[in-house]
């Protein structure tokens, strides 16, 4: 079982990573409810596909089992929106569980009280070869100086994956990227915080996006609050 790490974030939040090894056949065997779960695996998905949503339906049971204990992981079904956001059925009022999943690594990061968001991307040229899709002028303008190729990538991918985050933790279709989810900081070193403003229903609400390197060739952003947003300042 390579669950690689769980992450107590606060007395609400927990975040866990698991290196994928597994093919479904080992995995079905660790999820409750395995009958249920069966009805809602994708049905055009492939072995490999199969394996990351099995993945990430397990670490959110572990997940529920640390913070909340095994009975509430029992309880519960994870299922998916029309848009395909995880929702907790069964779970108590105010839980929420966002997943991610890019390569052989799965992330899954557990709220019960306020919003999360959390993204995990292999990096690869794609993010800058659309970075003009998701970027704002003043993004732009705010990259570093050129940089050897290796670190231009993982830095846009940096910038996608931070957008995602956000994008999760509004919980809400039809955002437009580089006017809705705004990033203000640069990203320094492997890991650290970029400030963020989310522009929602006439509304601008400041948060803080943490990153991280959880292996060579990969990029983790998360998000989550433990109290109201703050407003940002105008």
């Amino acid at each position: 079982m390579p669950l690689y790490s769980l992450q107590r974030l606060s007395p609400t939040a927990i975040l866990g990573l698991w290196q994928l090894q597994e093919v479904p056949d080992t995995l079905w065997p660790l999820l409750p409810q395995a009958a249920q779960y069966r009805a809602l695996v994708p049905p055009t998905a492939d072995a490999t596909r199969q394996a990351q949503w099995l993945a990430g339906r397990v670490l959110a049971h572990e997940l529920l089992r640390t913070l909340l204990g095994p009975e509430a992981s029992a309880a519960v079904l994870l299922r998916n929106e029309a848009s395909g956001r995880p929702w907790l059925d069964g779970s108590p009022a105010g839980s929420v569980v966002s997943l991610s999943h890019s390569g052989e690594w799965v992330a899954a990061l557990l709220n019960t009280q306020g919003r999360a968001g959390i993204d995990i991307e292999l990096v690869r040229a794609k993010a800058r070869r659309l970075a003009s899709k998701y970027l704002s002028e003043a993004e732009w303008a705010a990259l570093p100086a050129p940089a050897e190729e290796a670190e231009a990538l993982a830095h846009f991918s940096l910038l996608w994956s931070a957008k995602e985050t956000l994008y999760k933790l509004a919980a809400r279709r039809g955002i437009i990227f580089k006017e809705q989810l705004l990033l203000h900081s640069k990203s320094q070193t492997l890991s650290g915080e970029l400030a963020a403003t989310l522009v929602l229903d006439g509304s601008r609400t400041r948060h803080r996006i943490c990153y991280s390197q959880p292996a060579p060739g990969y990029v983790l952003t998360y998000s989550f609050e433990d109290a109201l947003p703050e407003p940002a300042v105008s």
